[in-house]
């Protein structure tokens, strides 16, 4: 099989085999796209997310934190604590695990997220240490966002630029072929965007407006966000590609690598759909978020227009972190 996320219709089929039992309690469920559960205790709802890093090789412990928090502000609620599971190659160092768990808490008490437990294993099974996480959020009562509430008519919003998180992985992990297409002073912005990658600002600030769904763009980049959010909400988009905010540093760094930024790993900026976009965008950007309207959702079908011409968009096959040559 290929690096990269499973085929959408083999992985809603594993998940659809899965679901023996359906507890009353669970209020929003798995599925594709749909990155938290949520469960009903009363008058706060849990809200559930696991995730690992595989493509990075710097910053592991920062990005296992944000990706995952990520997805509990993209159901509009608050990260309250996390599990930690490292597995490390028989080659690892105790330093190692040592420096990876010191990021995960430095990085989790700047959102004052608690760590609460977790496993760590050094085994042969895996080549490289692989971290995943488990982030356990909260919300009021009924006031948890689905990422299969897109409506069609809605705008779609995107926070901040799209590549933020590739841009930074692409810089970290291949610094010296950059050189000679990036200064030092460009080199060190890209690796820096890894500072950019929390929306849990944006998330809280969304939520408060008339907002149908939330996600955040990780693997697959925009492209697969946005398909996966059409498909978790039966609907299609249509969006313009002169719209999508991109820096010109990720411009260089993606035409190097020979790669679309469009399906590039995307932490840090926020997919949104309302049906008072220029609302949301106001509200964002009086609290010095950019945010950009660059489509609407539609009936079906998901289209991009480039250069005035309607594209279809496939489903994406993986993202183009492992496109690298």
């Amino acid at each position: 099989m290929k690096e990269g996320k499973l085929n959408f219709d083999d992985l809603r089929n594993i998940i659809l085999d899965s679901r023996k039992v359906k507890r009353d309690e669970v209020t929003i469920r798995n599925d594709v796209g749909e990155d938290c559960s949520v469960i009903n205790f009363g008058d706060y709802e849990g809200i559930f997310s696991t995730d690992p890093i595989t493509g990075a090789s710097e910053n592991v412990g920062k990005l296992a934190v944000h990706i995952n928090c990520n997805d509990i502000a993209s159901a509009g609620g608050e990260p309250v604590a996390l599990l930690v599971t490292i597995m490390a190659p028989t080659s690892s160092s105790l330093e190692d695990i040592k420096n990876i768990m010191n990021e995960i808490s430095e990085e989790a008490g700047k959102l004052n997220v608690e760590v609460i437990g977790g496993h760590t294993e050094v085994t042969s099974a895996v080549n490289k240490l692989i971290v995943s996480i488990t982030v356990i959020g909260k919300s009021l009562k009924g006031t948890s966002i689905s990422t299969a509430g897109a409506n069609e008519g809605d705008d779609i919003i995107i926070t901040k630029y799209i590549a933020l998180e590739g841009s930074s992985i692409l810089a970290n992990d291949y610094e010296n072929r950059l050189k000679h297409v990036l200064t030092d002073k460009e080199l060190d912005e890209a690796r820096s965007l890894i500072d950019y990658i929390s929306v849990l600002k944006e998330g809280k600030i969304a939520s408060k407006y008339n907002v149908s769904s939330m996600h955040d763009i990780t693997e697959g980049g925009l492209l697969g966000a946005l398909f996966e959010l059409a498909m978790a909400s039966n609907k299609g988009f249509i969006i313009y590609e002169d719209k999508i905010p991109m820096l010109d540093v990720t411009k260089k760094i993606v035409g190097e690598f020979k790669i679309n930024p469009l399906r590039l790993i995307s932490s840090g900026s926020m997919l949104i759909t309302s049906s008072e976009g220029n609302t949301v965008v106001d509200a964002l950007q009086r609290e010095g978020i950019k945010a950009t309207i660059i489509g609407k959702v539609t009936k079906n079908k998901g289209i991009l227009v480039s250069n005035g011409v309607e594209l279809e968009v496939e489903e994406p096959k993986r993202d183009e972190l492992f496109n690298i040559k």
